[in-house]
């Protein structure tokens, strides 16, 4: 299948999907007959070209599918009354070109929050996401997180179940729930971001089907909501970040710190993007943690050396940070960038802090900061001791290797 119509069938099946669940109610049934649709406009599209509403064309196959099977299954009759009688009959014609029924509208967004719904986990919200809207398939996911397909599908049935049992209607949250229940939606493309940017596990260091499906989704969100301060920097945030990922291992997949990074490989098309985004964010909206963090990112990749790095400003933008979302994460960076200020052991003082809270304490980034910071202070023998213990925690292979050869390297 073409490139081209591979993209676009992506990019349509959440809006399609979207458009039977608010019809007909039904998350499983409706998601099968996109499918179907899919499948069907895969194979027929590249033979005989793509409609001229591609959209419509895939909502009225779908619809089809949602009443044969219904029929299929010999359900009662009043329930197959109500699924046909809530199809308009000119619904089942694929529309004429440039016609945009109200029917056909995009409704991705009100996806968007099903999917991340808070009955669910976050596990689920991530599965759930990456199928429904993300458009991949079962066995991806379950590739992508390295746990068997069939477990993986039975975390998304059962979030589904969830979810109907829930009760949750498809509509966008109400005024006053929909600001917290966007800051969910953020969370989980960011987190679905750092997983492909740097799996937890396995052999690999990126999952570029994941980095590139975070951008993807954060995109058509900025779309629906383009004067969102917060989903212009999680966006600039994923772009920032993903600009240096042609430089962060070697040709033999092994990590590269930042510092030591070919700065010429570097992505300037996606860094000059997302500095635009950060500049217009933090000018015109109120400030917000990713936009925050994106301003730090492109600190770092406007620098033109690593020695020519401005840790003042990262350290200022740190302790901005901190007040408006203070998590062990954020101060285990701040002790970096206080390290890079004020000395290594500025930098192991803040540690010794973070050691007491117990998210970090056992996180294999905390021992091998501490280890950085060691080496940087000169004291050889317990930047070894910390780096082999960052290792023996970290289940990362590629992150393994990387903090076993500094330990190898230093002793």
């Amino acid at each position: 299948m073409p490139a081209s119509v591979e993209g676009l069938l992506r990019e349509l099946a959440p809006q399609v999907l979207g458009t039977l669940v608010r019809r007909y109610e039904q998350f499983d049934m409706c998601e099968d007959a996109v499918q179907e649709a899919l499948l069907d406009a895969s194979v027929q599209w590249p033979r005989d070209g793509v409609p001229d509403n591609p959209r419509g064309w895939l909502v009225t196959v779908a619809a089809r599918r949602v009443i044969d099977h219904v029929r299929s299954e010999h359900a009662r009759r009043r329930r197959e009354e109500s699924v046909a009688v809530s199809t308009a009959a000119d619904e089942l014609v694929v529309p004429a070109p440039g016609e945009d029924r109200a029917g056909d509208r995009d409704d991705t967004l009100t996806l968007l929050f099903l999917c991340c719904h808070p009955s669910l986990s976050e596990a689920s919200q991530l599965a759930l996401t990456l199928r429904a809207v993300g458009g991949l398939t079962t066995a991806q996911i379950a590739s992508a997180f390295l746990v068997p397909e069939a477990t993986m599908g039975q975390r998304i049935s059962r979030a589904k179940q969830r979810i109907k049992a829930s009760g949750a209607e498809f509509r966008l949250p109400p005024e006053g729930e929909r600001e917290d229940r966007l800051r969910v939606v953020l969370h989980v493309l960011y987190l679905i971001f750092n997983e492909g940017y740097t799996a937890t596990s396995g052999p690999e260091l990126h999952r570029a089907e994941l980095t590139g499906e975070a951008i993807r989704l954060t995109r058509a969100l900025l779309r629906l909501l383009p004067d969102d301060g917060e989903i212009m920097g999680l966006l600039a945030l994923m772009l920032l970040t993903e600009a240096r990922r042609p430089a962060r291992t070697d040709g033999e997949g092994r990590l590269i710190p930042l510092a030591e990074q070919d700065r010429g490989l570097w992505d300037r098309r996606l860094i000059e993007e997302g500095v635009e985004l950060v500049t217009k964010a933090l000018s015109t909206t109120a400030v917000g943690p990713y936009q925050l963090q994106a301003a730090i990112a492109a600190v770092h990749d406007e620098a033109p050396t690593a020695a020519e790095t401005d840790w003042p400003q990262i350290l200022a933008l740190y302790g901005v940070l901190a007040g408006v979302e203070d998590n062990p994460v954020v101060r285990l960076n701040q002790a970096v960038a206080t390290a890079m200020v004020h000395g290594p052991r500025a930098g192991l003082g803040l540690l010794d802090e973070l050691a007491a809270d117990d998210r970090m304490a056992g996180h294999h980034r905390l021992a091998a900061v501490r280890a950085h910071l060691l080496e940087m202070d000169g004291d050889a023998k317990g930047a070894v001791a910390a780096y082999r213990e960052a290792a023996r925690l970290t289940t990362s292979l590629p992150e393994r290797r990387y903090l076993e050869d500094r330990a190898s390297r230093l002793s």
